[in-house]
Order: structure tokens, then sequence, then C-alpha cells
């Protein structure tokens, strides 16, 4: 019988493979310490709390932004109500749906987070302060979501 010796790292390469951005997802599962131990479940469960992560810090940025940018309140109004959804909704429901072993409705929350990001985007017609916290949850929410139908 012979042993053969496979790199810590080798599920997450092997697994972000199979994902739209290879270096993003190798980014954001190495710096979590769960990564290199983690089954797929536990990868997509990772990637879920980056999506938290994230929408916390985008919500951060959009009230600094009301003191900022007054004449943007409307858009930011829409952009606070779809993070919202995203850190009570989506995030809660996908968390649910992986540790539970139902991997589809964790898929529908994942994707409702990258929609979310794209309908708040839209708001701002073209000159939205968000940008690239937008593009990123639509990033991350694409990554997470390969990894999640590998669990389907």
């Amino acid at each position: 019988m012979v042993t053969v010796m496979v790199s810590e790292g080798s599920i997450i390469e092997q697994t972000c493979k199979e994902t739209p951005d290879f270096n993003l997802c190798v980014s954001l599962l190495n710096s979590d310490p769960r990564g290199s131990s983690a089954d797929t479940s536990g990868l997509a469960l990772i990637l879920i709390d980056k999506i938290k992560g994230l929408t916390t810090k985008t919500l951060n940025e959009i009230n600094g932004l009301y003191k900022k940018r007054p004449e943007l309140k409307r858009a930011l109004d829409e952009c606070s109500r779809r993070y919202k959804t995203i850190l009570n909704a989506d995030v809660p429901e996908a968390i649910e749906a992986i540790s539970k072993g139902v991997p589809k409705f964790g898929e529908d929350g994942v994707i409702d987070a990258g929609v979310e990001a794209s309908v708040c985007e839209g708001g701002f017609k073209g000159k939205s302060p968000l940008t690239s916290l937008t593009k990123s949850m639509q990033k991350i929410s694409n990554v997470t979501r390969a990894i999640v139908r590998m669990l389907l």
C-alpha cells in the first residue's frame, strides 16, 4: 500500500478550480484558519462569513456616506435596506441551509446577496461611491455560489 501525502491547501485549490475566480477563492479561504481543515460545506460556510463581513463593512460605509454625501440619501437608503436584507435574511438562510444539509436554499441566499448588491449599485445611476464594495460582493457571491453548487 502506498501512502500519498496531500498538502493541506489542496482541498482549497481543488475546490477553487471549480469557481469563476480561482485567485479570489484561494485568497479568501487561505485567509481563514478554518480553511485548511474544512470540507466543501465548511469552505462554503467560510465564504458566507466573508459575505457577512463585507456586508457589515458596506453598511458602515453607507452610514458614513450619509454625512459626506447627503444628496445621495435616497440611493443610500435603498442600499442600506438591501445590505440589511443580506445580513438579516440571506446570510442566516445560507448558513442554516448548508449546516442542515439543504444546500439549494443556501444557494438561494448566496445568489440573493449578489442581486441585492447589484440593485444597490444601480440606484446610483452610474455615480456610486460603493462600486468597489458592490463589485466585491458580486464576485464573492459568485465564488460562494459555485462552491455551494458542489454540494447539490
